[in-house]
Order: structure tokens, then sequence, then C-alpha cells
């Protein structure tokens, strides 16, 4: 019997008795991340790393039976061995290492191996079996450097600004908008934050450095917003909310700027490619680290991620599970198709 499976209420290792992000009510939870699609409410009791519990209970509630455990330190449950170890997603998120009976087994969560100013790296994991997000696997998927990505968010902010312009850039309220906001230059003008944003900033403050924000919805001057840039979540595009803050260009961030037509259904004036996953390349580098022979996948590019792996000679398989990774709220279909660079498609950076 394998040391985890997939059941109709998440990944379960019987031998411990818990399972890893679970989507339905169970006695014992390991979150590798406080993304809602990883961590979800009703569960008895949690275990995460101390750096996800803040947001964990923003989201969750106060009163949340959850227990922190630092990343490389283990506990036994049951006779099992569980430790966390850096994904490089976002802030706190851990791959799950279990081990019992001399048998490994890592599950990923999400996560991505470009460096991060927020988060420790990604670490890799020796094991026999790692069950692998594949959110971007597809060849076509190949992020840029972060220098050059946020010299370009910049060079559009300082444009922006110099014409008059408050900037309006969208990307998930947690990680992404953290990650934004590190790397803005403050020079330019204010930076701005939406109360969704604002809301994660404030339970997040004594964990990473992030430069001074002002919330969005206290400031009435428009001659400061026509400076600065607002960080929102993707949702707030198109809303009501924005129509005080013109006028205004809009952005977003997300990996999935790179197919054909995802910013023009986003009606936005910019898209940059910025993820908080891995791409093809970093896919197939953090599966080699692990020196795993059996590669389960769990959702993005399953089926032609998994035919892949199996051609490279790989004992791999797909796992249905209720994760979404990166989704765009929920915007990009099957229709889409994914594209390199040509006029139809944004400047080619990450999600």
């Amino acid at each position: 019997m394998a040391l985890l499976e997939f059941t109709s209420n998440g990944i379960y290792c019987k031998e411990g008795d818990f399972y890893i992000d679970p989507w339905r009510h169970v006695k014992k939870a390991i979150i590798t991340h406080a993304h809602s699609d990883h961590s979800r409410y009703g569960m008895e009791a949690y275990l995460a790393t101390p750096q996800s519990i803040p947001v964990m209970r923003l989201r969750l509630g106060e009163h949340i039976n959850v227990e922190g455990l630092d990343y490389g330190k283990s506990v036994n449950i049951n006779g099992v061995k569980v430790s966390f170890h850096p994904a490089g997603h976002i802030t706190g998120s851990a791959q799950v290492r279990v081990e019992h009976n001399g048998e490994i087994w890592v599950a990923s969560g999400d996560y991505k191996l470009a460096p991060d100013k927020a988060l420790e790296s990604f670490e890799p994991v020796p094991c026999h079996s790692f069950i692998t997000e594949c959110t971007f696997g597809l060849p076509v998927f190949k992020w840029k450097s972060n220098e050059v990505l946020y010299q370009e968010i910049n060079d559009w902010w300082a444009e922006n600004a110099e014409n008059g312009f408050c900037s309006i850039l969208a990307g998930y309220a947690l990680g992404k908008a953290q990650r934004l906001i590190q790397n803005l230059d403050p020079t330019i003008g204010p930076i701005y934050t939406h109360g969704a944003v604002e809301n994660v900033n404030r339970v997040l403050k004594d964990i990473i450095d992030l430069p001074t924000t002002f919330p969005a919805f206290q400031e009435n001057n428009k001659i400061n917003f026509r400076k600065g840039i607002i960080i929102c979540p993707p949702s707030a595009i198109g809303t009501p909310w924005l129509r005080k803050f013109a006028p205004f260009k809009t952005a977003i961030a997300s990996g999935w700027m790179g197919l054909r037509g995802a910013r023009r259904r986003r009606a936005v004036d910019k898209g940059f490619i910025l993820s908080d996953h891995a791409d093809w390349p970093d896919l197939l580098k953090a599966i080699e680290s692990t020196g795993a022979q059996q590669i389960i996948t769990t959702h993005g590019y399953t089926s032609i991620f998994t035919k892949y792996l199996q051609s490279i000679g790989y004992h791999s398989w797909e796992a249905s599970t209720e994760y979404t990774g990166e989704s765009l709220e929920n915007e990009i279909t099957s229709a889409d198709v994914p594209v390199e660079d040509n006029s139809d498609t944004v400047s080619s950076p990450s999600n």
C-alpha cells in the first residue's frame, strides 16, 4: 500500500491517520500553505508553518485549532515522521515530507524556484515519490528574470505617473501582492493597497519586510493617486470601486498573461507574466533534484506533463484533486492557446 493515497477527502496517510491539504472535513490536516484551495475551513486540527498561521486565522477564524512546525523540524504522528521544507511559493509555503519504514514521500503543494525577497528558497528534498503541481506544465511557459520583469513594471508605472494616470496593478492578495510591493520603486510615487491586500499585509507585517504603503480607501487626494500605484486583487478590475481613481491605467500580473486573449478578457491595458508557480524548466529541475522515480501530478496540465515525464523515464501518473493553482478568477478556458511572443500577447515575463 502506498504511503500516501488520494481519497475523496484529500491526500491521506493511513499509517499516520492524517491528511495533507484536505478539501473536506477531517480530524488532522497538514497544510502546505494558506491559499484557500489548500487551506480550508472545518478541520478539527491543523498543522502548518508558523508563518502560515496568521493568514490562516485571518481567513478561517481566530479560534481554529492550529499548531506550528518550523521548517526542518520533524514531528512523529502515529509512528510517521513529518516535516516541512521551503516551497518558495508564498509566505509560509512548505513541501510536506512524510517518512515511514524507510519510505519517503514529498507533497509539494505549490512551489517556485525563482528567488524571492520575502521567502526562503525552494529546498530540494530527496524522496522516493514526489507529488507535484504542474499549473504551468507546458514548454511555452518560461519566465523572464525578476530583474527584467520588475524593471518593466516600474517603467510602466513611471510612464503612467508622468502622463497623469493612476496605475492599477492586480495580483493575488496573498503572495503575489506582497511580491509586487517589495519590488516597486517608491521614488516614482506612493504605493496604495486595496482593502483585501491591506488585511493580508497587516497580519504579515511581523513576518516579512514591506515598504510603506497606504490604504487606498482612506486616501482622497486624486493628485496623489495620479502619481501612485494601487495594488489590488484581480476581482477588483472592472468594479465600481475603480471609478474614484480615474483617470487610470490597469494591468494584471499573472502567468496566464502568456495565453492569447487573457488580457482582453480581463479588459486591462497591460499584462505582466508574473507567477508564484514554477515554469516548465523549473518543474523539471525540481523533480530531478528530488531523485524520485515515481512522480504524481495533481493540478495544472496534468495529462500533458505526465505523458512527458513518462517519455523521459519516470513512473508518473495523474491524481484527481480539488486544487486550482493560479486560476485568474477562473476565466482561463480550454479555448486559450499558449503562445510565446507576438503582437496579440502581453510582454513576455512570468505568473
